[in-house]
């Protein structure tokens, strides 16, 4: 009897960028161990628009760097967290990579942190390996008492909502197999910071093989653009939609501005 052999990875980092000049650097500097790196095809920085010298600041340290896979692009409008999401599955389904890893570009989550994750082959049998900022082994830094209280709220609130646990709504490192991305259900996702709550709903709906794993996070010098108490009300929505009207959950639209395409240019390649 014939064993396959898994698929080669070719895996496309998504490192989404908004305001995030001083801290872009440090993301960026992770990838220097070879064993970081040597992992990954292409390292995509997606600038939305931001109005400070963000994209500028990571090419100069692209140049730098000097590993030849970091490429530099900036949306054509400001699309949002969740649009910015959309241009980089596009770009990774239409390039035939097999994976998206995710790392924000504010420097709150460490990329070694996923290392166990590939080095186990779990994205071979998950469709999503989603980093958990409140796994029992996640380590927290500079987190406030009650914002740690009130994610475990809300992640007791969708876990009771899903039927299923969830340690965690929406971190800054998740790794997405591209073939389960294809369908585009994410396309009418809010464009906003609620896109990563609608994802973890419709994995849950589409049965998706989802796994978590535990992350470092922390908050130094990062600029938060959360407003928390609309995010909270926006957020209880989104569940109630999805306990209320679960079959219609994948077809409804929730964005405020219909697009049909998210598209980004590339300022600087393979850098």
């Amino acid at each position: 009897m014939s064993v396959s052999t898994p698929q080669p990875d070719r895996i496309l980092v998504f490192i989404p960028a908004y305001r995030c000049a001083p801290q872009i650097v440090r993301v960026l500097d992770q990838f220097r161990d070879p064993s970081v790196h040597g992992r990954v095809e292409e390292i995509l920085v997606l600038d939305n628009r931001s109005p400070d010298d963000t994209a500028e600041v990571a090419i100069e340290r692209a140049r730098s760097l000097a590993i030849g896979k970091i490429s530099v692009a900036r949306n054509v409008d400001n699309f949002g967290l969740g649009g910015s999401h959309k241009s980089a599955f596009t770009y990774a389904i239409a390039g035939g990579f097999t994976h998206v890893l995710v790392l924000h570009g504010d420097d709150q989550g460490d990329i070694r942190d996923v290392l166990p994750v590939l080095e186990a082959r779990d994205h071979d049998q998950y469709d999503a390996c989603l980093g958990a900022r409140f796994h029992p082994r996640a380590r927290i830094e500079g987190y406030s008492a009650v914002r740690v209280a009130g994610n475990h709220v809300f992640n007791w609130l969708f876990s009771i909502g899903a039927g299923r646990r969830l340690y965690d709504l929406g971190s800054g490192l998740n790794l997405y197999r591209t073939a389960a991305l294809e369908s585009r259900y994410w396309h009418q996702f809010p464009d906003n910071l609620m896109f990563n709550y609608c994802m973890i709903l419709a994995h849950v709906e589409r049965r998706d093989r989802i796994s978590f794993f535990p992350i470092s996070w922390r908050e130094d010098d990062q600029l938060s653009n959360v407003k928390l108490v609309s995010q909270a009300t926006r957020t209880l929505g989104i569940l109630g939609s999805f306990v209320l009207h679960r079959k219609a959950f994948l077809q409804r639209e929730f964005r405020e501005v219909a697009r049909s395409s998210y598209e980004f240019e590339i300022l600087e390649a393979g850098l």
